[in-house]
């Protein structure tokens, strides 16, 4: 196994007066400005194969999978299918070497990562979730982010401590783009990909994040993802925050464990295509009664955050839409998994709030389904406090539910780390991986 990161964190300039920090800051800046414009052309790209693709605005897959006859359900999926096996034999041929995972890379390859390999699984991501499989579509702009933070990172001639920082720098820029999130962006970049939250880390993580979201807006909007009501704490809310809480963190582990088992036995050989044709072929099939299933689950979560899904039809929604996405992974689609886990979350938190809702009324169930959308995405990213902070920025609101939610994060990210050491983006490191990992947070600073 490749040497892991040292722990001290000595040779990234906290000022400009530092040596070699005119170089670092310049690279930093630049990734920022590369990874924003990449995330910006990216998710026109995944707009333009969307409207191409089910014949709609290009904002709401939901509404144009609905008009859509099944044929076309039929069609675009196994089209769907053919693209992603193609698409991975050609990566494959083309790139010499496997590819390394943005994480593995971070700790474990000082942040180096096939340029075109990357970029081209980055594309292949947008075009297949704009064509409906069940993955994100923040995996490709961090791709992107980190490509760029490799490219700057060579051209600076920085250290490897440098390189591996600058790599989850672009890799949180690229999610902070995509969403218009640049302090979660921020968080994330420190907490979920470099795992350390550190004051000398903090200035770089803001920097490219803040650059790439500006520059984003120059082309997507600048408005919250998720539009929802002005809920407010109440009791009631408290109170099952700290009941469902650790019930998301038991859900959680067993989705990551899930994702993994998925990540590990993707299909090799002649499978390659075949398996994809299958799966999305599948896909295709349950989304002709159930079109929920489709794309990265942002709609059916924006419809439990306002109250305008059947308690029914969210828990008919909460058994397929991790199984469509665990599926999707195992056929070796490439994507993100950050928006589908904030659905499995949504659906969750929904389920349970009408469940509770008949022994203690009065709450929305849309606040419910909110809390449960942070809780599994905290326990599944292992990152409370970036995911806090994306949720505000995600729903553009205020510390109303800040109490119930804190609750709701931190228990489940408490019993998801007590039972499973991985997170959803630990699915490509060996357990030895993980344990080295483990223990280099686990050190003390110096």
């Amino acid at each position: 196994m490749p040497s892991p990161i040292p722990a001290s964190g000595d040779a990234i300039p906290s000022t400009l007066a530092r040596p070699g920090a005119v170089p670092f800051w310049s690279a930093v800046v630049l990734t920022g400005v590369g990874t924003g414009v990449a995330a910006a052309a990216l998710t026109r790209v995944l707009e333009m194969v969307q409207r191409l693709m089910w014949s709609g605005s290009g904002a709401d897959l939901l509404d144009a999978a609905r008009q859509a006859g099944a044929w076309r359900h039929m069609l675009v999926l196994l089209g769907a299918g053919i693209v992603t096996g193609a698409g991975q034999i050609i990566l494959r041929r083309l790139s010499s070497g496997n590819g390394i995972d943005t994480t593995a890379a971070i700790w474990f390859h000082a942040g180096r990562l096939p340029a075109w390999r990357t970029l081209g699984s980055a594309l292949l991501s947008v075009v297949i979730v704009g064509m409906g499989t069940a993955l994100g579509r923040e995996g490709a702009p961090k791709q992107a982010g980190a490509v760029m933070a490799n490219f700057f990172s060579d051209k600076a001639r920085l250290s490897d401590e440098q390189r591996r920082l600058l790599v989850a720098c672009g890799s949180g820029a690229g999610m902070a783009a995509a969403y218009g999130v640049p302090l979660g962006g921020a968080l994330f970049a420190l907490e979920v990909m470099r795992g350390v939250l550190a004051l000398r880390y903090v200035l770089p993580a803001l920097f490219a994040s803040v650059v790439a979201t500006a520059v984003s807006w120059l082309v997507l909007p600048d408005a919250p993802t998720y539009l929802i009501p002005a809920y407010a704490s109440s009791a009631s809310s408290v109170v099952w925050a700290l009941v469902a809480g650790p019930i998301a963190g038991v859900v959680s582990v067993g989705y990551v464990r899930a994702v993994t088992w998925a990540d590990r036995n993707k299909p090799d050989g002649w499978r390659r295509l075949a398996a994809p044709v299958l799966v999305l072929g599948l896909l295709g099939a349950v989304s002709i009664p159930f079109p929920q299933v489709l794309g990265n689950g942002k709609d059916i979560s924006q419809l439990a955050f306002t109250n305008q899904a059947a308690p029914s039809l969210l828990l008919i929604l909460f058994a397929l839409r991790p199984m469509a996405t665990v599926l999707c992974v195992r056929s070796g689609a490439p994507g993100g998994l950050f928006t589908p886990s904030l659905t499995v979350g949504a659906l969750l938190g929904a389920v349970l709030g009408h469940v509770w809702s008949w022994f203690w009324p009065g709450v929305p169930p849309g606040l419910f389904a909110l809390l449960g959308a942070a809780a599994v995405l905290a326990a599944t990213t292992q990152g409370p406090i970036s995911t806090v902070v994306l949720m505000l920025e995600l729903t553009g609101r205020d510390r109303s539910f800040i109490v119930p939610l804190l609750l709701a994060v931190g228990t489940a990210t408490l019993v998801a780390r007590t039972i499973e050491p991985r997170s959803i983006y630990d699915a490509r490191l060996t357990d030895d991986e993980v344990e080295a990992r483990r223990k280099l947070r686990e050190l003390p600073p110096r």
